[in-house]
């Protein structure tokens, strides 16, 4: 909906990512939280690595409608993903620029000074006016997993039960939700993260690198032991056919 100036009938268009301010001032609570954050977006973002119509991101300002850019009084979500969009860097959401695109999963990261605000007046705009799909709340210190839907028929949240180990699905995105014990930037403790559909956590960039190393390392090894065999084994019976020094 187009804006309009105060002293001209004429409407204007309205102000968009470039001119709608970014940063919240609202640093995160600690640095469980913020570390949190980055691991679940960084992990989406690798297992997404060769798609470009996917974007996920946090703590980043969401704008859907005219009073709400100006009042600029709503803090972005802690996480969220948005399907069928393009992959591009962005400075905040414009929702009126992104053809009316809203995020289709929602994480917020609990504390003492956010929980009333993310299970009430955020909660019900991402179900009233956002429509989002799905929305969740963990709270990084005592390991709480919350899961809810949108009931569509009445804009509203409703609670998803978790599966036995408390793992919880994610209709969307193909994906599971489930608290692990981990190390992540030097914390030892239980983070949120995301599974496959097989309940297998999806691992991140560190993850990956110390998979490769104990991959290679484990090569390395069976290659000694198979050339410790073979030397034993021509020690006592002689070279193999084919492996003396003047075979050809």
């Amino acid at each position: 909906m187009p804006f309009q100036s105060e002293n001209s009938p004429i409407p204007i268009p309205p102000p968009g990512e470039d001119e709608l301010p970014y940063d919240d001032g609202e640093p995160m609570e600690s640095e469980r939280h913020r570390a949190q954050m980055d691991l679940l977006i960084e992990v989406l973002q690798l297992l997404w690595r060769d798609r470009d119509d996917v974007y996920v991101s946090g703590n980043m300002a969401i704008y859907f409608s005219e009073l709400q850019a100006k009042k600029n009084d709503f803090r972005g979500p802690d996480v969220f993903v948005v399907l069928d969009t393009t992959r591009r860097e962005r400075k905040s959401w414009v929702v009126w620029q992104e053809d009316g695109r809203t995020p289709d999963v929602v994480i917020e990261l609990l504390s003492d000074s956010t929980a009333a605000v993310d299970r009430g007046d955020k909660m019900r705009i991402y179900a009233k006016l956002l429509h989002v799909p799905e929305y969740y709340l963990f709270d990084p210190f005592s390991g709480a997993l919350e899961a809810y839907a949108l009931d569509r028929a009445s804009r509203s949240y409703v609670p998803v039960l978790p599966e036995a180990n408390g793992d919880v699905p994610s209709a969307s995105l193909g994906l599971r939700l489930g608290v692990r014990q981990g190390i992540y930037r030097g914390l030892q403790v239980d983070w949120l993260r995301w599974l496959d559909a097989q309940g297998r956590v999806l691992p991140t960039g560190e993850e990956q690198a110390r998979a490769a190393e104990e991959q290679a390392r484990a090569a390395s090894d069976e290659a000694k032991r198979l050339a410790a065999r073979l030397a034993a084994y021509e020690k006592q019976f002689g070279p193999l056919p084919g492996n003396g020094p003047d075979e050809r």
